[in-house]
């Protein structure tokens, strides 16, 4: 979507090594493909956006002549809400490629038509609504930064239901069934990623057993996923406000998925927040 962060995508991408194309029509990647192998480039980054959302039925075939070439390409679809393409495309005061004389609603609504279909078949999508310039590309390394393409790459992102649900997890679990640090006067001001709080929420009834059923289901999860081609996982860890008892359970249920050897990065969508 046009103001989710397609820029900051591709500056990550390569700072990570990967040559990136932007803005290019849809029906020149199959030559595009051709041109790297031959320089020997292994990583090919392509920016495709709405400017070409005529081309678009061109998607399919194109997937299948890449895939052809004996390459694994991979769909990254960088979403936001409207409201926040609203504000940030108002602060850069730059029109919506679709806005033509109408209003800049009408431009991202028909822009989030044109794209549905990609998006609900993207491997990955990331939702940058309640994300800086610095969180998303970081989402975007941990996605694209491994080199094992065999790998279970997981993000466990802690947040506050009050703040919304992220909508670009595949799976959520929710920890308001544990007492809520912020009515312990001493504890009120603290985060999950302090000690007396994971302390606090670690020892309540329950969480061990909790934690040790996520951590299978993953488990359990993972051959299915790569069996079918799916390389990244985003489980959110929610609680009210996102700031204690999420922020300590998503910290510890990352720090046991890397003891299974996963990839797993942890993030914190809604600390600090009030």
């Amino acid at each position: 979507m046009s103001g989710a962060g397609r820029s900051t995508a591709a500056h990550a991408l390569e700072d990570l090594g990967w040559y990136v194309v932007d803005n290019l029509p849809p029906n020149m990647v199959d030559e595009l493909c051709r041109q790297v192998e031959e320089a020997g480039v292994r990583r090919l980054a392509v920016v495709l956006d709405v400017r070409w959302a005529t081309m678009f039925e061109q998607l399919p075939s194109m997937f299948a002549a890449v895939r052809e070439r004996g390459l694994r390409p991979e769909v990254l679809f960088l979403d936001a809400a409207d409201e926040v393409i609203v504000r940030r495309q108002s602060s850069a005061r730059r029109p919506h490629p679709l806005q033509g004389a109408g209003r800049l609603a009408d431009g991202i609504a028909t822009e989030r038509r044109l794209l549905a279909d990609l998006r609900a078949t993207a491997d990955v999508v990331i939702d940058t609504s309640r994300a800086n310039p610095h969180q998303t590309a970081s989402r975007v390394a941990h996605v694209f930064a491994a080199e094992r393409a065999d790998e279970l790459r997981v993000l466990v992102l802690s947040f506050g239901f009050k703040n919304g649900l992220p909508t670009d997890a595949d799976l959520v679990v929710d920890v308001r069934f544990l007492p809520n640090p912020h009515w312990v006067p001493e504890l009120r001001p603290q985060t999950g990623l302090e000690q007396p709080v994971r302390d606090y929420v670690l020892a309540q009834e329950g969480i061990e057993e909790f934690i040790d059923q996520v951590h299978g289901l993953v488990l359990l999860m993972e051959p299915g996923y790569l069996r079918e081609g799916k390389h990244h996982l985003t489980i959110g860890v929610g609680c009210t406000g996102g700031k204690h008892r999420s922020t300590a359970v998503a910290t510890e249920l990352g720090r046991r998925l890397r003891t299974a050897d996963l990839l797993v990065e942890v993030m914190h969508r809604d600390l600090g927040l009030e």
